[in-house]
């Protein structure tokens, strides 16, 4: 779906942390679409490079790449240097890193719960982090890219319940220590979008995934064009006086369809962990 072009960012600055898949990298192509220059990031140079030349393909601009671990604050603070040097300020920050796998909290390991802080929360704030010197300026916009996990309790997920609703509390604070510098902080929250890893992942199989469609008021999955509107809006003018906002993008189904459908998968990963006891 290639969406149709309703803003305008001509030459304006994108960096899309975790933009080479899935709805980060549907973000990075619309920003790219509507004009902007546009960088991306995750753990693989290979997607990096991949996702540059899909970039490459909608428009030539100086259309850039870094690999780097948000962990890693090193390399973190190298890619954003490098940015820097070719782009000088950011116009606008989606923070996307997020990982995420289900486990139920008895069964889940320090680490693997260490590890969904450390991508999700710590590297979520590395990363604004980084931006700050970039952005100090009125018209900057930071997205986040948080998950109904945040505000839902959910089995399985309490490892990733956790990390989102410190993401979204730091989009909160944020949005107040920066407003006073024309810096707008704003967390989207998807839904269930068909054709993602993370949506494959918490819901395997075509049956399950319709199930899911069933429990969302609006009777569909969504797209990542879906998302990737909705953040062209809240970084455009027409959002100016929008900021601290944690904004679902999900069809209703955070109104209830989704507690019922994420029980489902809790109950398979029970029976499965029954299984492996055996």
């Amino acid at each position: 779906m290639t969406g149709t072009c309703r803003f305008d960012f001509q030459d304006k600055r994108v960096f899309v942390v975790g933009g080479t898949s899935g709805i980060n990298l549907g973000i990075a192509k619309a920003f790219a679409r509507a004009g902007a220059r546009v960088a991306v990031a995750s753990r693989s140079q290979d997607k990096v490079d991949a996702a540059v030349s899909e970039l490459k393909q909608i428009s030539q601009k100086d259309h850039l790449g870094v690999c780097f671990d948000v962990r890693d604050r090193e390399a973190l603070a190298k890619g954003f240097a490098d940015i820097a040097a070719i782009y000088g300020q950011l116009d606008v920050l989606v923070s996307g890193a997020a990982g995420n796998f289900p486990a139920s909290a008895s069964r889940l390991s320090e680490n693997g719960f260490k590890s969904v802080i450390d991508i999700d929360l710590q590297g979520s704030f590395q990363v604004l982090k980084q931006a700050y010197p970039l952005m100090q300026r009125p018209g900057s916009n930071i997205i986040q890219i948080s998950a109904p996990q945040a505000y839902i309790a959910m089995p399985v997920q309490a490892h990733v319940c956790a990390a989102k609703a410190g993401v979204d509390m730091l989009t909160r604070t944020l949005a107040i220590e920066w407003g006073c510098e024309g810096i707008r902080v704003n967390s989207l929250v998807p839904g269930p979008i068909a054709d993602t890893e993370g949506f494959n992942r918490l819901a395997p199989g075509e049956q399950l995934q319709q199930r899911v469609a069933q429990s969302v008021p609006l009777k569909r999955n969504g797209t990542t064009q879906d998302i990737a509107d909705t953040a062209l809006f809240l970084a455009s003018d027409a959002a100016s006086y929008i900021t601290g906002v944690v904004l679902p993008v999900d069809g209703g189904w955070s109104l209830g369809g989704a507690s019922m459908a994420m029980a489902e998968l809790g109950q398979m990963v029970a029976r499965q962990e029954a299984q492996d006891k055996q």
